[in-house]
């Protein structure tokens, strides 16, 4: 079947924004205005499309990132269905706790539109997100939400974004109005004010600016020229000479310098009462790239020699999954991006993650959680492949005769766990599939087994996280499991540098046993991880025992050395040893592997880390005091006090283990008028009287 739609006319675009910013109610106006739903889904009505699980509905948040594809004309087409565009869309959560989706969709996205809240501007999640947006460098446009609610700003929530994201944020758009006053938008390219009128604002009223805000448009429009002129010189000098630049120079130069991520297209609107989203639309099509826009994508082929593929469907393969999905009608999905090449139905790809070849059986276009049936997906194109069996989460599809490994996508690792056990002997076995399941689908849910006690332990981003997967096993895999008390998932690491040997000998009949090893281990910044350097000299090791050295010493980094708990940001430099002819073995160098870096580790000032959170806290004054009084007795460090309306927002780093059961202790301080959100922020050192408490097993 051949294309449909070329790729100049493709845009793969996410949703993303702060907890309750408005997110899914935008993606479910987008759905309506597109066309591919006849009804408009309420998040607060339990019945958005996006949000299709049981939990999203009755918790009224999204934690999956739903894929669809829907189609736009823009307005200014005037209903030319020769300027159709297809839309790939991600409506990702906004909550922490499932960052894991934000990060994964971001990695696959051509662009994104970030929704804020018109009341509160930018929030703690908006800066994370913004961040992932810059590592993986998406070009992306804003959209103040929310401009009916009472207290709605545009001017402070644009401050805010150009204050603490990018100063190059331009407004190419005002409010008429605000709070129940909002009655449209100005568009400041075309200086024209639009009206939305229908029953869900579908019919768009073209109309002069209102006298009122002349003198601010004009100001606003003046503005925006002169950031748009300054990226392209021939626009400047013609701009100088007094010539008024024409709208489709200004889209051009505004385009290039967005998908450059040199400019920041903001719009504004409100999706709840339908009005800018058709715009905001436009402004995807208009300033976001399609896959060609896109610089070639790079990857490695099999000796680790740098490789890249251009989307262009005649080149080899190359798709990277991006998700798992256990889909209650049809098994394990396997959602994934083309990125040159197409995939086909019925042919063999190659998984060159694991080096492992797969046949692609049926594969689907996905409509939130509708399947479409598809016998070929195309260069810069979403899909999901039914009933991969090795494949999981940043594995690397290609053509098999064209091997490629593309970049991973790097996951931040759980803070949070607790111990799980099957209510009864029927759900034991059922419990180590659900559990092995959603490990496949959620890279930042961990799994793992506590050897002395017999005990199942599993670790997340946050009680959410934990509290929503444990309700998944129940209502999809039928699991009834008792739950422990959260733990926080502490580390430990070393202060200075040290080393020490580890000789493992051992003569008792027949064949002996011999392992010597000298090793250094320093410490490395934090969040590195763990570094192994192999500086034998001479052959005083043969080489065929530094892989089983590697691993006694990772061994024996998950033992950890002060109470227990995996050592990290550390290197460890193998710089001597001795072997004996026949009696050297690997587990011999395993073992003296291990006890060396135990001993040199113990040397090396061994602390114990904790998880430190970003917390910020929004309280009426009155209950300030309460609420800093207590922030300072768990250890916290305000940073940052600021008004908005009449509410405080509190900013503070605390540590994980003093945060447990904070919302009830926020609502009984603030009658119960105060909320919180926090993430995770970094790892660091833990007071001496804390981490004896620790080693007690205590905290």
């Amino acid at each position: 079947m051949p294309r449909q739609y070329p790729i100049e006319k493709t845009r793969d675009i996410g949703v993303v924004a702060h907890i309750d910013a408005g997110k899914t109610t935008t993606s479910e106006r987008i759905l309506f205005y597109t066309g591919v739903s006849h009804k408009i889904g309420e998040v607060h009505e339990g019945e958005a499309i996006m949000d299709w699980m049981e939990q999203e509905r009755e918790r009224g948040i999204t934690i999956t990132s739903a894929a669809t594809t829907c189609f736009w004309t823009p307005t200014y087409a005037h209903g030319d269905k020769s300027k159709e565009y297809r839309i790939n869309l991600i409506d990702t959560p906004g909550h922490i706790d499932f960052t894991v989706e934000v990060k994964r969709s971001l990695r696959v996205l051509d662009g994104a539109v970030v929704v804020f809240d018109g009341v509160s501007g930018v929030e703690p999640q908006s800066e994370t997100n913004w961040r992932y947006a810059d590592e993986y460098n998406v070009p992306r446009i804003c959209f103040i939400n929310k401009m009916d609610r009472m207290g709605a700003s545009f001017e402070n929530s644009f401050q805010s974004i150009r204050e603490r994201l990018n100063p190059n944020a331009i407004a190419i758009q005002m409010p008429i109005g605000a709070e129940s006053a909002f009655e449209g938008v100005v568009d400041l390219l075309r200086m024209k004010a639009y009206h939305f009128e229908g029953e869900r604002g579908e019919k768009i009223i073209e109309l002069e600016i209102p006298e009122n805000l002349a003198k601010e448009a004009k100001e606003r429009r003046h503005e925006l020229i002169e950031k748009i002129v300054e990226q392209d010189d021939k626009l400047m000098s013609e701009y100088l000479e007094g010539k008024e630049p024409s709208l489709e120079d200004l889209k051009r130069v505004l385009r290039k310098a967005t998908l450059a991520v040199k400019l920041i297209p903001v719009l504004t609107g409100s999706s709840l009462k339908n009005k800018g989203v058709q715009l905001m639309l436009d402004a995807a099509i208009d300033f976001l790239p399609s896959p060609a826009d896109m610089p070639p994508t790079k990857g490695i082929s099999f000796k680790g020699d740098p490789m890249e593929r251009h989307p262009i469907d005649s080149e080899p393969l190359a798709a990277l999954a991006f998700k798992i999905a256990a889909d209650p009608f049809v098994g394990s999905l396997t959602y994934f991006r083309v990125y040159s090449g197409t995939i086909k139905k019925g042919s063999y790809i190659l998984n060159s993650t694991k080096d492992k070849k797969e046949r692609i059986g049926r594969m689907v276009r996905m409509h939130a959680n509708q399947r479409e049936e598809v016998d070929e997906i195309y260069a810069g194109d979403l899909g999901a492949i039914v009933g991969l069996k090795d494949t999981t989460t940043g594995d690397s599809l290609c053509d098999p005769e064209n091997p490629i490994i593309l970049e991973k996508i790097v996951f931040p690792t759980p803070v949070i766990s607790i111990k799980i056990e099957p209510k009864t002997k029927a759900d034991q076995e059922k419990m180590g599939i659900a559990l092995r399941r959603l490990g496949e689908e959620d890279p930042t849910f961990k799994v793992s087994g506590d050897a002395e006690t017999g005990e199942t332990i599993i670790a997340g981003m946050g009680e959410l996280h934990l509290d929503v997967l444990v309700e998944r096993m129940k209502r999809e895999f039928g699991v009834e499991s008792n739950v422990g008390r959260p733990q926080v998932a502490y580390r430990e690491t070393i202060r200075q540098e040290a080393d020490a040997e580890g000789k493992y000998i051992k003569q008792s009949g027949g064949r002996g046993q011999y392992g010597h090893v000298r090793l250094k281990v320093e410490p490395l910044v934090g969040g590195t991880g763990f570094e192994f350097v192999n500086a034998i000299k001479g052959g005083s090791i043969p080489q065929e025992f530094i892989p089983a050295i590697e691993k006694g010493v990772r061994e024996a980094l998950d033992k950890g050395v002060v109470a227990g708990y995996t050592v990290t940001d550390v290197k460890v430099t193998l710089y001597d040893g001795s072997f004996h002819e026949v009696d050297s073995s690997e587990a011999a160098f395993k073992i003296a592997a291990s006890m060396a870096f135990q001993e040199a580790a113990k040397r090396a000032k061994p602390i114990i880390l904790e998880p430190i959170m970003k917390v910020q806290i929004i309280v009426p004054a009155n209950f300030m005091g309460d609420v800093t009084g207590d922030l300072n007795s768990k250890r916290g460090k305000i940073e940052a006090m600021n008004d908005r309306l009449n509410n405080k927002i509190i900013d503070a780093k605390v540590p994980l283990s003093e945060m447990f059961g904070y919302a009830t202790g926020l609502r009984s301080m603030s009658q119960g008028r105060g909320s919180f959100n926090m993430e995770f922020d970094h790892y660091e050192g833990v007071p001496n009287s804390v981490s004896q408490l620790i080693i007690e097993g205590k905290k």
